[in-house]
């Protein structure tokens, strides 16, 4: 199961369309949703939780922490909507494509998917990109 938590003011438009998506990228790379939680916040938060959990002091727009088992997705999936708007911005792309974005990169990540390499980051990409077209497909 999809939930969708909200720490800030944000709050998706259609929960069962992203849910609906999220699956469907699920099972494009053989794995299940489980138990997934997206937790939509602020910067503030999500820089805490990174000092906190992963000692670094560094803004960013997601953290995911998995705990998938076999080929059952399950997870915490932070992201920071702050973040995605200057991120969206900069990358001159609209907010709500760098939202999906940001939220399949987690699911890819529980996927097995990494992006610490110039090679798995091109990869990741490569993959987001893939996903991000499942999005408006006709059920």
């Amino acid at each position: 199961m999809i939930n969708f938590h909200y720490e800030n003011d944000f709050l998706l438009e259609d929960e069962s369309l992203f849910s609906d998506w999220i699956s469907r990228v699920a099972s494009s790379e053989n794995h299940t949703v489980g138990d997934i939680n997206y937790i939509f916040c602020d910067d503030a938060y999500l820089l805490n939780l990174n000092q906190q959990y992963l000692d670094h002091d560094t803004l960013t727009d997601i953290i995911s922490f998995d705990y998938t088992e076999g080929e059952i997705l399950h997870g915490d999936i932070f992201i920071s909507t702050e973040r995605v708007r200057e991120n969206a911005s900069t990358f001159e792309v609209s907010f709500e494509k760098e939202l999906q974005r940001v939220m399949v990169h987690g699911i890819l990540h529980y996927c097995g998917y990494k992006d610490k390499s110039e090679e798995e980051s091109a990869e990741m990409r490569l993959k987001e990109n893939e996903k991000l077209k499942m999005f408006h497909v006709e059920r």
